[in-house]
């Protein structure tokens, strides 16, 4: 078999959910892998009795994880909601893989995601030869889950047209989806629920209407709080991709990666560090999961066309890239802070002169 690029994170956390699983104290709720405390100490982190380490998928304020289970072992769908790159996908993944053991069950929004894709679809050249039957009919990821207990996943939900997001109602009301063309409907087996993901800062954004939005507890997922949190994200997510990808490269120094993050937080914030001077935020949202982007480049920068070490030159185009979006607005942006922020740090020349040489 083919080495996979990404596995989903129920095979590549399997031995992790293995360990949670055989000392779960808890009582799983029904068609749960796992139970509710267990679901978290998977996504946030921490020791077994048996001295066994699981690894923080998530690092950030551990209530958001815990208030995110609880919904799910409620009546109520969850929304994770917050700006690019503050890892819904990722929560939304890992939770699936920890309550239903697949992750597989998804929807991605796009604005031509039609309501077929949501609740279901039919083979038509059976519909033609047979007309409406239940071999006809094409179940969706969601309709799936109805039927086996488990967790639906539906990506930028606030994509999708307001007509298709109101299909969805149904469903979280009545847990229950009508197929009214064979006379038939699906009901929801005990387990089932959605987790869906949405940003307020993309273009093409969709408002939910009131209706649907009672049928979901919210969870806002932030940014990260401190500079450390950050740059921790960073690091891991970097060592996970290295290792993946089998870079023949160095592990970064934390000072690469510190100095990345320290970019992203000021341009991002509109001031240094230290709070002194007042910057100009370019348009771009300088998210956390972009400066995991810029490493990452970086690393394969050296890999390839340096010498295995990752240097400011290895950096310098990436960190241009995430924060040039618009060619003249953020040209100007970029150019005053490598001005009057970067020259003057005294331990930053090379990524000044790395930077300053592909303005």
């Amino acid at each position: 078999m083919a080495p996979i690029l990404r596995m989903h994170a129920e095979h590549l956390f399997a031995q992790e959910l293995e360990e949670l699983r055989k000392n779960d104290e808890g009582k799983p709720p029904a068609n749960w892998v796992l139970s509710p405390q267990s679901v978290v100490t998977y996504l946030t982190g921490g020791k077994l009795k048996n001295g066994f380490e699981v690894s923080p998928k998530y690092i950030g304020n551990k209530r958001l994880m815990e208030i995110a289970v609880a919904t799910l072992t409620t009546d109520r769908a969850l929304l994770l909601y917050g700006l690019p790159g503050t890892a819904k996908s990722w929560v939304s993944e890992h939770l699936a893989a920890a309550i239903s053991g697949d992750s597989t069950l998804i929807v991605q929004g796009t604005a031509g995601t039609s309501e077929e894709a949501i609740r279901y679809g039919w083979n038509y050249a059976k519909l033609l030869a047979e007309g409406p039957s239940e071999r006809a009919l094409v179940e969706t990821p969601v309709m799936r889950a109805m039927k086996t207990g488990k967790i639906a996943r539906i990506e930028e939900l606030t994509r999708i047209g307001a007509d298709v997001q109101d299909t969805l109602i149904t469903v979280l009301s009545e847990k229950t989806m009508p197929v009214p063309e064979i006379n038939t409907e699906v009901q929801a087996v005990r387990g089932f629920n959605v987790i869906a993901t949405a940003n307020n800062r993309d273009k093409g954004v969709n408002e939910l209407s009131s209706a649907l939005k009672r049928r979901f507890n919210t969870v806002i997922l932030p940014v990260p709080d401190s500079m450390e949190e950050e740059i921790d994200i960073v690091r891991r997510r970097v060592e996970s991709f290295e290792k993946t990808m089998e870079l023949p490269a160095e592990k970064p120094a934390l000072q690469e990666i510190r100095r990345i993050v320290t970019i992203f937080r000021e341009l991002r914030n509109g001031v240094t560090e230290d709070g002194k001077t007042k910057l100009k935020i370019p348009s771009g949202t300088l998210s956390t999961a972009e400066a995991i982007s810029v490493v990452n480049n970086g690393l394969a920068m050296a890999a390839y066309f340096g010498d295995g070490t990752l240097k400011a030159a290895d950096l310098a185009a990436g960190i241009i890239g995430a924060i040039v979006k618009d060619p003249v607005q953020d040209k100007v942006v970029w150019q005053e802070y490598l001005e009057t922020v970067v020259k003057p740090r005294a331990d930053w020349k090379d990524v000044y002169r790395a930077c300053r040489d592909l303005v």
